[in-house]
């Protein structure tokens, strides 16, 4: 028998005795588990262009909040209702863990299996989702206490007018903000056809749309100002070749489908099928007669398609260096005279512009494709597909018929069933637009300041970890070290929040110029989106300052942030299962150490190692270490393209996904040193777990891989593969550990088995 087999055995075994241990406290977990039961820019400091996260890769839009009349029940998971004394919560932890474990899997042949083999059978995917996995589970236990937080009455001190309060105050915005959210139905679609009247009519409604009238120049600038990006993707953002300063920036555009190819491939047209309905169905809600919707979608679909065919691929677009192009406003114009970029931007801006501004192109080739498409496009079609792209955005704000024609269209390419619940539409809206206001909420009332320090000294360990496995890697030459270290020296460090949010002035300060209305939803929304724009706007001329968060604090995510050279780690991860201060210290070094490794690796992966510790896009590696690096990273690539996702029956992109993938292996190498330094050093004091008879290496890893366990539909799965940059759950698994010789060691795996093959990939 291996030793792989006696593990397994063992624990097999232990189902009987944690049968027995669980009933000594199983009626106090219940009584507090039932105790708490029932109850596209996004906000942001930062180029979110550049920066990398953790989770990622989720499918929604800007403003996406489909919704349905529901009370406040929701698929929750166990991971804000663990009792606060240890050893109740690492009792309902190890029984949580061991549930989703299948005992008939070697985990030296599959370890995914192994340890998420009975996790569909416990949570199957929820009618209103496409997805769901650990992620999502905490995502929704967040997002249920912050609705409890934004449903309480607004506080109005003594002395003060309830008015004055919803016009300053920071909170009472976002919970008015809310509340209009969820009564949304009382004005119709009537307060966007007003809009799109002022915005020079939508021809599907208009029988009589005057072509001569229409400026489409104009008509993008003023869309711009609503925060939305139709055609030319424009942003202030810090310069990555000058990171301390802004700079104008264009890119190619987004598409109505979130791949390029959906467009263009044959076997994706039962997705092009689905968007042209919903185009025709949201117009004929808002007034349009049938015959004339479908002429007119048609119209918008052919248009778009063209646009697709001048996008490029993302598989081209993976080196931002290559893309990279920097000018005066002058030669752009030059370059690229079929639009009138002076005249744009003054649109924008409200004022007039240099010749001599600096700018940032990112792929020429699209905008030389795009003036010749615009030469030749029909006018009326034209003014179709910008303000059809505008109200696909729009018809979130609106009723319930809007949302349930945009149901159809997600139920054909995500999978997804039903309608969610209005309020997690509204909560998601709120917090993504307003989150450094729900941040202060949450925080004040859930997060633990404690584990704000733990996790300090866990980042401290693991960057240590990272510069000594840096140090004993031979294929990089010492100038380049010497140059890493101290990039890594000089990484900046988020946990938690900024301190800022807690302190009221501050925090109204942020918000002082969203002007909120409890009755007016819409009109919230525009408000916000126009507020944004103008922050994004108004950044041009000034300093960046690489203190600032990127994110909001009430979010499940990490980040690292290239042009800042910052990892963060908002409250919202700070949980279980990624951590918490009374769980073994194996499972927060292979949960939340884990991620802190990963966003370190971030730094110097195939986009991150082009950045000083500046944060300047600059040529520092040596010609042998960039040569030696791409050698490495290519062993990963191929092995990740072998890999064929079940769901989606289609092939892993190793290439898309390569820099996830070198984090998430050099990422799990810090975090397990860093454990068995601190194992080391405290004598492997107090890491066991009740009901889980394995080593406190082996629940590093079956930790770190129980993060992973989830369910996608096949729609969705299908969407993920062509536009991800992360790897499926199952691989980010399999691909990482059968990579690990310390996982390996920890179960035994013989040589050559699956989990621990002959030839292995690393990086660092």
């Amino acid at each position: 028998m291996t030793l792989s087999s006696k593990v397994m055995l063992i624990l097999r075994l232990m189902d009987v005795v944690f049968g027995l241990l669980v009933e000594r406290s199983q009626l106090r977990a219940r009584a507090y588990t039932l105790s708490r039961q029932g109850r596209k820019r996004y906000e942001s400091d930062e180029d979110i262009a550049h920066m990398r996260d953790y989770w990622g890769d989720e499918f929604r839009d800007e403003g996406d909040f489909p919704s349905q009349d529901n009370d406040g029940t929701s698929h929750r998971g166990a991971y804000w209702t663990t009792a606060e004394d240890k050893f109740t919560l690492r009792v309902s932890q190890g029984r949580m863990m061991r549930k989703y474990i299948d005992f008939s899997v070697d985990p030296c042949e599959d370890f995914y299996q192994f340890a998420c083999g009975n996790w569909q059978k416990h949570n199957p995917i929820p009618r209103d989702k496409a997805v769901f996995n650990t992620f999502e589970m905490l995502r929704e236990s967040l997002d249920l206490i912050l609705k409890e937080l934004l449903e309480e009455s607004i506080e109005v001190p003594l002395g003060k007018n309830e008015t004055e309060i919803w016009k300053t105050d920071a909170i009472a915005k976002a919970k008015n903000f809310y509340k209009s959210c969820m009564d949304h139905e009382a004005r119709g679609e009537r307060p966007l056809l007003l809009l799109l009247q002022q915005l020079g009519g939508w021809p599907v409604l208009e029988p009589n749309w005057d072509s001569e009238r229409f400026d489409w120049l104009l008509l993008m600038a003023q869309l711009r100002l609503y925060n939305n990006d139709i055609l030319i993707s424009q942003w202030v953002g810090p310069d990555i070749k000058d990171s301390d300063h802004y700079i104008i920036q264009f890119d190619q555009t987004t598409l109505g489908l979130q791949s390029r190819d959906f467009f263009l491939e044959p076997e994706h047209e039962e997705f092009v099928q689905a968007y042209l309905r919903y185009i025709i169905d949201v117009a004929c809600l808002l007034g349009a007669t049938r015959e004339r919707a479908i002429s007119h979608a048609e119209e918008i679909v052919a248009f778009e398609t063209e646009l697709a065919k001048i996008t490029t691929s993302q598989e081209s677009r993976h080196d931002t260096s290559e893309s990279f192009n920097k000018l005066t406003l002058r030669e752009l114009q030059e370059k690229v005279p079929g639009i009138d970029w002076t005249r744009y931007l003054q649109l924008v801006l409200g004022r007039r512009i240099r010749p001599s501004e600096p700018v940032i192109v990112f792929d020429f080739k699209y905008f030389l494709g795009l003036a010749d498409l615009l030469e030749g496009a029909d006018t009326r079609t034209l003014a179709d597909y910008f303000l059809w792209r505008f109200v696909s955005h729009r018809a979130n704000n609106l009723d319930n018929r809007f949302e349930v024609a945009k149901q159809r269209f997600y139920r054909v390419i995500t999978g997804q069933r039903e309608v969610p619940p209005r309020w997690k539409g509204c909560v998601d809206h709120v917090n993504s637009h307003m989150g450094m206001a729900t941040g202060a909420m949450f925080v004040r009332r859930h997060f633990d300041e404690n584990s704000k320090n733990d996790t300090l000294h866990m980042t401290m360990d693991i960057m240590g970890s990272f510069e000594n496995i840096m140090e004993k890697i031979e294929w990089i030459d010492d100038a380049t070290k010497w140059l890493a270290s101290e990039k890594a020296d000089a990484m900046g460090l988020k946990i938690g929040y900024p301190s800022y949010i807690l302190r009221s002035e501050e925090l109204n300060l942020r918000y002082k110029e969203m002007t909120i209305d409890p009755k007016d939803y819409f009109g919230n929304s525009l408000n916000v989106l126009q507020c944004l724009a103008n922050s994004d706007l108004n950044k041009l001329g000034m300093p960046v300052n690489k203190t600032t968060w990127s994110a909001a604090p009430a979010f499940v995510n990490a980040y690292y942030s290239r042009n800042k050279n910052q990892i963060m780690f908002p409250a919202g991860i700070l949980q279980p299962p990624f951590y918490h201060r009374n769980f073994p210290r194996c499972l927060n070094y292979g949960g939340i150490g884990v991620v802190i490794g990963h966003e370190i690796t971030h730094a110097f992966d195939d986009m991150g190692r082009l950045f000083d510790k500046d944060g300047n896009l600059n040529g520092w590696w040596s010609d042998e270490a960039v040569e030696s690096f791409t050698e490495h990273a290519q062993c990963l690539i191929d092995q990740y393209s072998q890999y064929v996702d079940a769901e989606a029956s289609m092939q892993l992109d190793g290439t898309n996904t390569q820099g996830e993938n070198i984090a998430d292996n050099g990422g799990i190498k810090q975090a397990f040193k860093a454990y068995q330094e601190w194992l080391e050093a405290n004598q492997g004091e107090d890491e066991t777990l009740p009901g889980v008879q394995a080593t406190p290496y082996q629940l590093f890893f079956l930790n770190f891989a129980q993060v992973w366990c989830g369910t996608t539909t096949p729609q969705l799965a299908k969407t993920k593969l062509k536009t991800a940059v992360h790897s499926p759950g199952r691989f980010r698994v399999i691909g990482t550990l059968s990579n690990s010789i310390d996982f390996a060691e920890a179960f035994s795996c013989p040589e050559g088995s699956p989990m621990n093959p002959n030839d292995k990939c690393t990086v660092w």
